[in-house]
């Protein structure tokens, strides 16, 4: 926060659950008045709130009546509306190269993303690109390459034996990515799986090395054997077997253990109407052909959805993920999580505030005072219909408007 005047700092003034400090009015000082305010944190939202921005940050949130707007101040009328964070997508597969990989960026600007972690399939020369600020877009993070056994075709560090797979997270430690993906899978027999020795050797070395590990999953018993290496997270929940009690018991054991569930396609037909004036006609043409209802996809969902609902029972500390790289996945995600049984409340948590802790950043995730001015002003309330994160009314990053006028194509 920049430096304050003394008359200011001394104007401190306490707002319920946040402390803010009020700051002399400046051209970049903006109010938002009136809207219900998701912090985030899963506590009841604010009603009638005044959140201000003061160039990047949040300076103020609470309640309107107790908060002093500086005179001079920019105020944007947000009656009817409510605010939340923008969304945290811990699971993507972005582009690689860097036009298409700020096209992509700003495509999950224009959705609400406002940080994606690329899980795996990138080419170390472009991680460099992490930390940028990109003017309308999220901001990025990446695994790096993966860890798979032999697997023509996919871009990652092919392993096989022990010393191979400590030698691949030694790399990765070197070029500081922000955490080590193993695919542990055997794609349907059609390669050797990543063995426990070797995903031991992996998860061993990159903890030395002060990294964790997430992993690519399907079957049950992988699970069970990962997290009994002391496995961080995982980047897609059980998905061959309704989980036993076995399973949720190593799941409660490990209180900081991450789930993000990536739920697939639920196999029914949907309203993908919200997307028409976003998409290239050729692409939304394409989503409506395969719009269908497909009863063994929805054989699939059912599994990983009563997963997933025994999970959230369980405790298990939830983040949101995708896989691959449809911009508007988080809002489908959500939805899906919510008809598994997450409370709205608590797939907005998993969004937002248990991303950004994922990702390690400080100044995201929710809306408190210090924090990025990173938020999603919606027309309708998505604790009464999770659905309603799609309508967007309007998105700010670093406390600038996201250029909505005309979908990034």
């Amino acid at each position: 926060m920049r430096r304050l005047n003394a008359a200011a700092a001394a104007a401190t003034v306490a707002l319920g659950i946040f402390v803010a400090l009020a700051v002399p009015a400046r051209a970049q000082v903006t109010a938002f008045e009136g809207a219900r305010v998701i912090v985030g944190d899963g506590r009841a939202p604010i009603e009638n709130a005044t959140l201000i921005v003061d160039g990047t940050r949040i300076v103020q949130v609470g309640a309107a009546a107790a908060v002093s707007v500086p005179a001079g101040a920019t105020r944007v009328n947000l009656a009817g509306k409510t605010v939340m964070p923008t969304i945290i997508d811990t699971h993507t597969h972005l582009s690689t190269t860097p036009d298409a990989l700020t096209r992509d960026l700003k495509r999950r600007a224009y959705f609400g993303v406002g940080a994606a972690l690329s899980l795996g399939t990138d080419p170390l020369e472009i991680l460099s690109m992490r930390g940028q600020t990109i003017p309308g877009a999220a901001r990025y993070f990446s695994a790096g390459k993966g860890i798979t056994r032999t697997e023509p075709g996919r871009p990652t560090f092919q392993i096989n034996s022990e010393a191979e797979a400590r030698k691949a997270v030694q790399e990765l430690a070197a070029h500081k990515v922000d955490i080590v993906k193993v695919w542990v899978d055997d794609r349907e027999g059609k390669v050797q799986k990543v063995t426990p020795e070797q995903y031991a050797a992996v998860i061993d070395e990159a903890h030395k090395l002060g990294l964790r590990v997430t992993a690519h999953i399907f079957n049950m018993d992988d699970a069970k054997g990962l997290m009994r290496a002391n496995l961080d997270a995982f980047a897609h929940g059980v998905r061959d077997k309704d989980v036993d009690d076995e399973t949720v018991a190593l799941f409660k054991a490990r209180p900081n253990l991450v789930l993000g569930p990536n739920l697939p396609d639920r196999g029914v037909k949907v309203d993908l109407s919200w997307l028409k004036p976003a998409l290239p006609a050729a692409e939304f043409a394409k989503l409506e052909e395969e719009n269908t209802d497909r009863p063994k996809a929805q054989q699939f969902h059912g599994i990983q959805a009563r997963n997933l609902a025994k999970m959230y029972a369980a405790g298990v500390r939830l983040v949101l993920g995708t896989d691959g790289n449809r911009p508007w996945a988080p809002h489908d995600e959500m939805f899906d999580m919510v008809a598994a049984g997450v409370p709205p409340m608590q797939v907005i948590v998993a969004a937002t505030r248990n991303g950004a802790e994922f990702l390690r950043i400080a100044d995201a995730g929710t809306l408190e005072a210090g924090k990025s001015a990173d938020f999603i002003v919606l027309d309708a309330n998505p604790l009464d219909n999770i659905a309603n994160t799609r309508r967007i009314s309007a998105v700010y990053l670093r406390g600038a408007a996201v250029n909505r006028a005309q979908p990034i194509l």
